[in-house]
């Protein structure tokens, strides 16, 4: 495979998953808001923005749903969900024929429902609505990509960068709630931080697979324990990772490069880091190292797939 053609899909997928996760984020914050009872406005705010990674330009203003609107229609804020959208978009465009028209159609959709005249008013109205509508259009097409395109290299680097943002951003969001998980155990049954915590989940989209497994008792070191080491849920960071060494084992099955040990050593440590621990250790070494040291990965993971299969010399590609 082209490595343009590679760097379009994985980064189409990459920015569809982080504008899913914020609008997600966004929507979930914006219903704990309703909660008189719960953290200020500020605080719940830059709770959101630390989650996303504390993108510039986002510094709090005074007003929630001013900053909300930013967050989702400010074309100069690359963090914002037209950005990424747009972004996606753009790398589709760039490989089009190498994606179905079904895709096309429905990230033309998605694309023009979010720029269209009256979005703008439709969010002011009802933003739980409006951001609903932008994750179903999220959803749909990742339908599509999985039930109308074949399931090859190009498929896989989908897949690659789908689970690659999706593990990097719950480490972050993990790590960014952890103090109120596990560093504030006065207020464990308290009804704030029960908000919280269902919160979190939701952030997830995780509260009805967690309680299937626990019950609805909502526990902060199960929430740990199911959000970093279920190997059967979707948003997982076991789950994100074993799906990102599948995706590389196919690559690399269908290259006509060696593949890299590099790479596979990589994903191979995160994968045994999860693999090989319990809830119960991770948090008697220190929880907020271990999602540190997750995301650390995350990032080399992604040089390390860039340097091989997008940066490559042609030097380097005749001798591997």
């Amino acid at each position: 495979m082209l490595s343009r053609v590679a760097d379009s899909l994985y980064w189409m997928s990459r920015y569809l998953e982080r504008a899913e996760n914020t609008v997600r984020q966004l929507d979930v914050t914006s219903s704990l808001m309703l909660d008189p009872g719960g953290a200020s406005a500020e605080i719940r705010w830059q709770r959101l923005v630390a989650s996303l990674g504390n993108p510039p330009g986002l510094n709090w203003q005074g007003d929630f749903d001013s900053m909300a609107h930013k967050l989702v229609f400010d074309d100069e804020n690359h963090a914002c969900v037209t950005s990424s959208i747009d972004l996606a978009r753009e790398n589709a465009r760039q490989v089009r024929e190498e994606i179905s028209s079904e895709q096309w159609q429905r990230l033309n959709r998605l694309y023009h429902q979010i720029h269209a005249p009256e979005a703008e008013t439709q969010f002011t109205a009802n933003p739980s609505d409006f951001l609903s509508s932008i994750i179903d259009g999220i959803h749909l097409f990742k339908g599509v990509t999985d039930t109308t395109m074949i399931h090859g290299q190009g498929w896989q680097f989908i897949r690659m960068g789908r689970y690659l943002e999706r593990c990097y951003s719950t480490a972050t969001l993990l790590e960014v709630f952890q103090p109120e998980l596990l560093g504030l155990p006065e207020r464990e049954h308290s009804g704030y931080q029960y908000l919280e915590q269902v919160g979190l989940l939701r952030c997830c989209t995780a509260f009805e697979a967690y309680c299937q497994v626990y019950t609805a008792d909502i526990a902060p070191e199960r929430i740990l324990e199911f959000l970093l080491l279920n190997s059967d849920f979707p948003h997982s960071i076991r789950y994100c990772v074993d799906s990102a060494l599948d995706a590389l084992e196919s690559i690399q099955r269908a290259s006509a490069r060696r593949p890299s040990d590099e790479l596979r050593s990589a994903i191979g440590r995160l994968h045994a880091m999860l693999g090989f621990t319990t809830v119960g250790e991770i948090i008697e070494g220190g929880s907020a190292s271990f999602l540190h040291r997750i995301r650390e990965q995350c990032m080399t993971i992604h040089e390390i797939l860039y340097r091989y299969y997008v940066q490559y010399s042609i030097q380097s590609a005749l001798t591997a």
